[in-house]
């Protein structure tokens, strides 16, 4: 049921997008011909009111089409309300509505967190350092550390519990490359014992595990609405903060971030996790991806709306379109561009997740 929840979610995202540009152009009265889930093969179509709306093979985004697109359209050149046809700030909101689809969905479920699960009232800490992922053929992974330890004490010296712990084991493992270190940890309820080395990366120590505090969150019930608008206001601009320091971090330190760039099947993965932690795991959830898939849409690049709206200002400053070869080079470039690195994060993610099995014996 996780992996069926995590997909349903990352569904009604792409919907959601591409909802936002449907409506923006059915609102103003702009002709729209389809509205499509996935790219290649239509497995399920139906038509409604000159619209086709379908269901494709290749899961990887969706579109929304318009009838200036079509060769074969017998809609003639000059009906004002083509797309093409209108004034440049409706064209920009029909391409902005997306992104403000995904925006308003991520904050809309940052206020149902607040109505479901409540306003969050401190993280009441258990002893020792959580494991929450490790990257095989990591020093970690080599280790046997696996995702749901606890780790207790390092060398013997007990780490007690909170941030001031994953501080402090942080700390230990930076400041001994190459160096064992001795691990108590918890697994299942029952002790073990781990020989950690961690990796020697220009004289700081490596051991590529994601590590956090140990412990639950509390929440309270609000005291209001406006307790919870603020409180989703909060989570939203936060969010968005951390999405976007991101992409500029991925962008400016390509080399140190991209082995930490995940495909589809890795997000499906950490959804399906987080599907059976339940409370406001799942909220947050689906309001960061929705972030994400906003920020990422939003990018200067071929086939994303960002792209589009590039050659949208270009229009503005040149008083008019660019030259449709150009675009077209330029459009089925990205379109290569993006299901490429599509199926190269899906072989990673995969081979990684072989990796982990045979690591852990499944």
């Amino acid at each position: 049921m996780g992996v069926l929840t995590a997909l349903a979610i990352l569904a009604g995202l792409i919907v959601v997008h591409e909802a936002g540009h449907f409506f923006a152009a059915t609102w103003q009265g702009i002709r729209v011909s389809g509205f499509s889930v996935g790219f290649g093969p239509v497995l399920l179509e139906r038509q409604r009111r000159g619209v086709q709306f379908a269901l494709r093979a290749i899961p990887l985004g969706g579109f929304v089409s318009f009838p200036d697109d079509d060769e074969e359209s017998t809609i003639p050149a000059d009906d004002p309300d083509l797309l093409r046809n209108r004034p440049i700030p409706q064209r920009a909101l029909v391409i902005a509505a997306g992104v403000l689809a995904n925006l308003l969905l991520a904050w809309s479920v940052l206020v149902a967190q607040g109505l479901v699960v409540g306003i969050p009232a401190g993280f009441s800490t258990t002893p020792g350092v959580l494991v929450a992922g490790v990257q095989p053929g990591q020093a970690a992974a080599a280790a046997g550390l696996r995702p749901g330890d606890r780790i207790l004490t390092a060398d013997g010296v007990d780490l007690g519990g909170g941030q001031s712990a994953v501080a402090q084991l942080v700390e230990r493992v930076k400041g001994a490359p190459d160096q064992t270190l001795q691990l108590q940890a918890e697994r299942a309820g029952k002790a073990i014992s781990i020989a950690l080395t961690p990796a020697d990366l220009s004289g700081i120590g490596r051991i590529g595990a994601q590590l956090q505090p140990s412990g639950t969150e509390a929440f309270r019930r609000p005291q209001g609405p406006g307790e919870i608008v603020r409180q989703a206001n909060r989570d939203f601009v936060s969010l968005t903060q951390r999405t976007v320091e991101g992409f500029i971090t991925l962008a400016t330190h390509f080399g140190e971030t991209a082995s930490q760039v995940s495909g589809p099947v890795k997000i499906v993965e950490m959804g399906a996790s987080l599907a059976k932690q339940g409370g406001s795991s799942l909220f947050l959830y689906t309001a960061l991806i929705s972030i994400n898939l906003a920020v990422l849409n939003a990018l200067p690049l071929p086939l994303l709306d960002g792209g589009q709206f590039v050659f949208l200002m270009l229009e503005g400053l040149r008083g008019k379109p660019l030259p449709e070869k150009f675009q077209l080079a330029f459009m089925q470039s990205g379109f290569v561009f993006l299901v490429g690195l599509s199926l190269v994060l899906i072989v990673k993610d995969t081979s990684q997740l072989a990796a982990v099995q045979q690591l852990l014996g499944r």
